[in-house]
């Protein structure tokens, strides 16, 4: 990634703050650490009270108003607590949930967990999902909590919801039985952990296996997955995959959920305009959530103490009434002002009036001359060393940068790079490729701008560029990982063939940089979104010659990787998803990012760890880890069912039989229900022989072992065979010049309950989503 002035600027301007305010003097130097920790004690302790005639406590935990139980003027609506006398000590509940503590921006409740186990015959024994909704108001904390998965060669998926869309999210743990499960460590070995998004008020989790028993497993009796505070989770190793009911009591003891809360439904700017404002005081402090519901949080400035929700609310904390409050000079005189204090020293004497390391204290006036002197000569002395060691500090720097851009733009194989496509521009007709510098792409982007981001995913982030001649470009930024010589080799020898690719079908490579750690590489801008998008809309416009046409382009474009490439290539990461429309709604094959180079001279098989999405994986390759381009060819089968289809390739919210398609497709066609599973529309519009030579050719994609599944050069060919198939002469021209038309020509044409896209839309706003193309369901290297 490119790099960035700013890492150097910052240990400059700390050593120039450092030189610049008053040294400490010896003896005192935590006084005003402490007057800091005095100050944020009192803050803190005056936050937690109740209402007058409301209960503080239920048993030993503290419930500070706007939380509060028993009656109504005791709580804000939103934040009802119920203290539970009725069996054993008293519990603390918010809803169903137990509370085990209140803080001043977050609750923290008691936690669920998703378990499942299997004996040693491979044979689910016990199965336990779990699921958690929290009431309007209340968002899980995104800052504090982890999804987190526990076992061996098991994946489990987070899934949640709001009023128009589901989404999901997973984390695989995989084992090799080498001793590598290593306490404390939740790497992706034995335990992993994953990020929650912002403002998620509800979440269901499952649990599943990835080997398919039919070879030795390395593998867990039981595995886990659970929402919560992810510093309050320590792995402890192997010792955490079985025993299930020791393992679940001590995540429910000691793991808590960080719920945050807020009041009300709108902004503070709001609240405070329509009359609706809970904060009072002394200029407090409003926050506006996160969350789509809204809502505002308030909470006391620095300076100041109490409960912002209860009348008087915020005031201001007097700290010269408390000497421990501030540190003025015993010959100075303290002033309270409004969050802070002063210090003045009283007649005949001078200096800053405060006594801690580095001040100058209350001096006799009588000593001020020849302290004026001393202090003007030492003042012009270091102002002029500041400046002299101030240029020679961004001189050295700047020299230091150059030299450091120079030297990843040899480590990335710049000069090798720089001559091969110098040889390659000059023997080719095609458009130059371009090396770009680290300052071009930061002012196409903005700085890297965050509006400017399209997308983030497994293997970086995109962000929409715009060069020096308007062309609109993608900029791809690969995240910053420590690679090694061979690696960095590898990168470069594949980087150097896809810049020689030219098909129709795949995204072209415009340019890249070398100046940084790791390679940025600049792409060719695509207007209308994914495949995918288009496949799962509510009224998708594609009629079955359309899903054809475009499965035909992205095959051919699949079938010159593997076989007419200068170096064969394979995808590796092939799904919807991955496979873009133009402007002119023609298919291109995307994301490079996990692809691999198959040597003319060696088997076309590459043994490698795992990689790929959820639904589109081999399962062959799952298993033995060894990838070949009829691991393309199975994820291009699921493609091909997802068109046939429109439904996802995995769904954890449906019934087990239906919830990985691939394998749903193919009980469908032994038992005779294709046509129940097969898109409407495309149940419609093509006859019966053709729709079942298409479910022939995708039962022969998702062959599970792979020498016999065809190659990707046949199924373009049958694929073409299929888009001319009519039974009647005047309906196959028909149907071929349907297939060739555009979205909206399509929309002269009356299909009932059929809606083509919006042509409307901004290609902006069709680009933004097709770049967040990163994986859902990722699994890493």
């Amino acid at each position: 990634m490119c790099s960035s002035l700013n890492m150097y600027l910052h240990p400059l301007l700390l050593f120039l703050s450092c030189l610049l305010l008053p040294q400490p003097a010896p003896g005192t130097d935590n006084s005003t650490a402490n007057i800091t920790a005095n100050v944020a004690d009192i803050t803190n302790s005056s936050f937690f009270i109740a209402r007058r005639g409301c209960q503080l406590k239920c048993g030993d935990i503290t419930v500070p108003y706007p939380f509060g139980f028993g009656k109504k003027r005791c709580y804000h609506p939103q934040l009802k607590l119920t203290c539970d006398t009725s069996s054993g000590p008293p519990k603390l509940l918010l809803g169903e949930l137990e509370v085990s503590s209140i803080s001043q921006t977050q609750v923290r409740v008691g936690n669920t967990v998703a378990v499942q186990c299997y004996n040693q015959t491979g044979a689910l024994t016990y199965e336990d999902p779990t699921w958690m909704t929290l009431a309007k108001g209340r968002t899980f904390s995104d800052t504090a909590n982890k999804f987190t998965v526990v076992g061996c060669n098991v994946y489990a998926w987070i899934s949640w919801w709001n009023e128009d869309r589901d989404f999901s999210t997973g984390c695989l743990s995989g084992c090799s039985g080498n001793g590598e499960v290593l306490p404390g460590k939740c790497t992706g070995i034995g335990c992993c952990q994953i990020d929650i998004p912002k403002g998620l008020t509800n979440y269901n989790a499952s649990l599943g296996r990835f080997y398919s028993g039919t070879e030795p497993e390395v593998s867990s009796p039981c595995s886990y997955a659970f929402l919560g505070e992810q510093d309050r989770y320590k792995f402890e190793g192997e010792s955490d995959f079985g025993f299930p009911k020791a393992v679940e009591r001590r995540i429910l003891r000691n793991v808590p959920v960080v719920i945050d809360f807020v009041i009300g439904n709108q902004s503070c700017s709001k609240a405070r305009n329509s009359g609706t404002w809970l904060c009072h005081g002394d200029d407090p402090l409003c926050t506006d959530s996160d969350s789509a519901n809204g809502g505002y949080r308030c909470t006391c400035k620095y300076g100041y103490e109490g409960n912002p929700y209860l009348s008087p609310g915020c005031k201001d904390i007097d700290e010269c009434s408390n000497a421990t409050l501030n540190n003025c000079h015993e010959n100075a005189k303290c002033n309270n002002t409004a969050g802070s204090f002063n210090c003045t020293c009283l007649d005949h004497y001078y200096g800053d009036g405060r006594k801690d390391q580095g001040s100058t204290g209350c001096l006799p006036k009588a000593s001020q001359s020849s302290g004026i002197k001393l202090s003007l000569g030492l003042s012009i002395g270091f102002l002029s060393l500041l400046i002299i060691v101030t240029l020679q500090y961004f001189g050295i720097k700047k020299r230091k940068l150059i030299k450091q851009r120079e030297e990843f733009f040899e480590q990335n194989g710049g000069l090798l790079m720089k001559q091969k496509i110098s040889s390659i521009n000059k023997t080719s007709s095609a458009e130059p490729l371009k090396i770009f510098t680290v300052e071009e792409l930061k002012k196409a982007t903005n700085n890297y701008a965050k509006d400017r981001i399209l997308g983030q995913g497994g293997y970086g982030v995109v962000y929409k560029g715009i060069l020096p001649d308007q062309r609109v470009v993608a900029i791809k930024k690969s995240k910053l990982m420590d690679v090694d010589k061979d690696q960095v080799d590898q990168c470069v020898n594949e980087l150097l063939i896809l810049t020689q690719v030219n098909h129709r079908n795949v995204v072209k490579v415009l340019g890249f940089c070398l100046e940084s750690k790791v390679p940025e590489l600049v792409y060719e801008y695509i207007s209308n979104g994914t495949l995918s998008q288009h496949i799962h809309k509510k009224l998708s416009w594609l009629t079955l010659d359309h899903r054809l046409r475009i499965a035909t382009e992205a095959a051919s474009a699949l079938s010159y990787l593997h076989s007419d490439a200068s170096i064969p290539i394979i995808h590796r990461d092939v799904k919807s998803a991955n496979i873009l429309l133009n402007a002119d709604y023609v298919a291109k094959i995307a994301d490079f990012g996990a692809s691999r180079l198959v040597p003319l001279d060696q088997p076309q098989v590459i043994n490698t760890i795992v990689q790929g999405t959820l639904g589109y994986l081999d399962p062959e390759y799952i298993r033995s880890g060894q990838l070949t381009e009829k691991s393309d060819v199975y994820s291009f089968g699921v493609v091909l069912a997802e068109l046939m289809t429109g439904k996802k390739p995995i769904c954890p919210e449906r019934s087990e039989a239906e919830r990985y398609l691939a394998t749903y497709f193919i009980v469908s066609m032994k038992e005779n229900r294709l046509s129940q599973i097969l898109e409407p529309r495309v149940l419609r519009e093509g006859t019966l022989e053709q729709l079942q030579a298409i479910a022939e050719l995708v039962k022969r994609c998702l062959c599970l072992k792979s020498e016999e599944r065809p190659a990707m050069k046949e199924v373009v060919m049958e694929l073409e065979r299929l888009r001319r198939y009519r039974n009647d002469p005047w309906v196959n021209q028909q149907s071929l010049e349907e297939s060739e038309s555009l979205p909206s020509e399509e929309a002269r044409v009356d299909y009932s309950r059929t809606e083509p896209p919006s042509l409307s839309t901004s290609t902006s706003e069709i680009s933004q989503q097709y770049y967040s193309f990163q994986l859902q369901h990722d699994i890493s290297d």
